[in-house]
C-alpha cells in the first residue's frame, strides 16, 4: 500500500469529521441569522416607540369614493367606533354626496385620489389619461385641483394620498420622472398599492407607504402581515376598494369584523388608527 493511501477507518472518520463540520457551519449561520433578525427588532424597538401597550399600527384604507363605501361601509366601522382612510375621487363623492358628508362628520379621514386616476395607458381604460403622457407639471394641476374640489364639496383640506394603481411616475423612457417629490410637496403621506412588506416607523418615507391587500382576502390570510407587524414592530396599511361580501375589489365586511375585534382585543398589543392620525404620530416621535 502507497504512502497516500488512506486505511477504510481513517475515510469513516474523515466523513464523519466533515459531515460535523458541515453541521457547525450551518448552526453558525442559524445563530448569525437570528441574531441579526433580534437586533433589528431591538433596534426598531429603540429607535421608535408606539403608544405605551401598543406594539404595532394597523390602518385601514379604501379607494375610489365607491358607492358601497358610504352605502354599509361606513356604518359597520362606525358600529366599532373605528375610523377609517377613504382616497376619494370627486365625481364618486358628488354622486353619494350626503353620504360622504356624514362620513366626514362621523370622524372617518377623506383622503386624495386624484380626479381623472392616471394610470399607465397599458390599461384600454387609461389610455386617454396614460402617464406615459403626463408631466410633472401636469400632475401637480392634477393633485392641486382635486384637492380644491374635494374641499369645496366636503370642507376637508386632504393631508393624505394614494398614488392610482399604486404607480408613481410620469413619461417614457429616458424622460420617465417620479412624482413622488411633488406628492412629499403637497402632502403629509403618499400610500402605494399591493406592496410586499409594512412600514418600519424609523425608517420609512412617508410619501412612500407601503399597503397590502385587503379585497378578496379572509381575516386568516389577513392574520400573517398582523402577526409580522407586532413582531417587528410596523405599521401596518390595508388598502380595498368596495366594501361588502362579494363582487371584483371587495374587502369583505366579515374579514373587517373580524378584523376589527382581534385587533380592538387589548392584548393584541395593536393600535387601529386613520393613515393622518399614525404619520403624526410617526412624525413625532421617531429619532
Amino acid at each position: 500500500m502507497g504512502h497516500n493511501s488512506v486505511a477504510p477507518m481513517d475515510i469513516k472518520a474523515f466523513l464523519k469529521n466533515t459531515a460535523s463540520l458541515r453541521f457547525s457551519v450551518f448552526i453558525y449561520f442559524i445563530f448569525i441569522y437570528l441574531h441579526t433578525f433580534f437586533a433589528f427588532s431591538q433596534n426598531t424597538k429603540e429607535a421608535f416607540a408606539w403608544p405605551k401597550g401598543k406594539a404595532a399600527a394597523i390602518s385601514l384604507t379604501f379607494d375610489d369614493a365607491r358607492a358601497s363605501q358610504v352605502n354599509g361601509g361606513t356604518a359597520m366601522l362606525d358600529q366599532y367606533n373605528v375610523k377609517a382612510t377613504f382616497y376619494v375621487q370627486p365625481g364618486g363623492v358628488k354622486s353619494q354626496l350626503e353620504g360622504w358628508k356624514n362620513a366626514v362628520t362621523s370622524g372617518h379621514e377623506i383622503a386624495n385620489h386624484t380626479n381623472a386616476h392616471p394610470c399607465t395607458g397599458n390599461f384600454a381604460w387609461s389610455r386617454d389619461k396614460a402617464l406615459e403622457n403626463y408631466t410633472i407639471d401636469q400632475m401637480r394641476k392634477e393633485l392641486s385641483s382635486s384637492n380644491v374640489m374635494i374641499e369645496s364639496l366636503l370642507g376637508v383640506k386632504c393631508k393624505q394620498f394614494a398614488y392610482p394603481c399604486g404607480q408613481t411616475f410620469v413619461g417614457r423612457g429616458t424622460g420617465t420622472k417620479s412624482y413622488i417629490p411633488v406628492v412629499a410637496d403637497l402632502f403629509v403621506t403618499g400610500r402605494g398599492w399591493m406592496n410586499e412588506t409594512g412600514n418600519d416607523p424609523a425608517f420609512c418615507d412617508l410619501s412612500q407607504l407601503m399597503c397590502f391587500e385587503a379585497d378578496g382576502k379572509t381575516f386568516e390570510q389577513l392574520l400573517p402581515h398582523l402577526k409580522a407587524a407586532i413582531d417587528q414592530h410596523q405599521w401596518i396599511i390595508f388598502g380595498g376598494h368596495e366594501m361588502g361580501e362579494e363582487g371584483a375589489q371587495t374587502t369583505r365586511l366579515s374579514t373587517l369584523e373580524k378584523l376589527i375585534e382581534y385587533v380592538q382585543n387589548p392584548a393584541s398589543g395593536l393600535w387601529l388608527a386613520p393613515v393622518g392620525t399614525v404619520a403624526e404620530y410617526v412624525k413625532a416621535h421617531r429619532k
